[in-house]
């Protein structure tokens, strides 16, 4: 029995509404490769619909201008990472809970190296990020967006984080949101000076970079302040 019939389910529209969200994550993924290698500027949307197999019919079928692929991409990466990030840092921020008081600069060493062998490829993504902040910073119109894009990310990870601290009774010093800007801000820099300095492993040399300064910086940012027994 033809379930969709019987329920009167549209089923070939199921299969288009498929088909095209295929269709879409095949010109973001060639978009990304493009925007990495190329710039914005020198990418072309036949350059993407090229890569992806597509015409630029199914491109404008998508995405009404190649800014609006851009911005699409930037959420998507910035979900992937919030989603990775999201799975690991439950299990790793519950370490620093066993020590019934503040954790040393060592053991928060151990745990910020664990979160961050576990994300994903950033060389790539760091080169696209430059692209989308100078197209920003060149274009007043895109600005904006580009704004919320990133501030809406940090706030997310902000609330992840302090919640993920809060339940091994830790609490920043600062404001969340504040320690969360400054703390992306110093591992893109570290990926961009690994990046220039053409290190053979630019993730390797970028985390180590950062584990320079980051455990330390976290401990005295911090403190322990456990919940009141009721």
């Amino acid at each position: 029995m033809n379930t969709s019939k019987a329920t009167g389910a549209p089923e070939g529209g199921t299969r288009k509404t498929a088909r095209r969200a295929k269709t879409r994550e095949r010109l973001l993924d060639a978009a990304y490769r493009q925007f990495s290698e190329h710039g914005i500027n020198g990418t072309s949307i036949e350059a993407v619909t090229d890569d992806a197999g597509f015409t630029r019919g199914a491109f404008y079928s998508n995405f009404a201008s190649k800014e609006e692929l851009f911005f699409a991409l930037a959420e998507r990466e910035n979900r992937l990472r919030l989603e990775n990030l999201r799975e690991r840092f439950d299990d790793a921020v519950a370490m620093l809970g066993r020590t019934g008081r503040k954790p040393d600069p060592e053991l928060i060493e151990e745990v910020i190296a664990d979160i961050l062998a576990a994300q994903p490829e950033n060389r790539q993504w760091c080169l696209l990020n430059s692209e989308f902040r100078l197209l920003a910073m060149r274009d007043p119109a895109v600005a904006p967006q580009f704004l919320e894009s990133s501030h809406a990310f940090q706030r997310e990870l902000a609330t992840m984080v302090q919640a993920a601290l809060a339940s091994v009774g830790l609490r920043f010093l600062i404001d969340p949101l504040h320690l969360t800007r400054l703390l992306i801000n110093q591992f893109e820099s570290a990926m961009q000076e690994a990046i220039l300095s053409g290190a053979e492993d630019a993730e390797r040399a970028a985390r180590d970079g950062v584990m320079n300064t980051l455990p330390s910086l976290v401990h005295r940012l911090t403190e322990f302040h456990p919940t009141d027994p009721k």
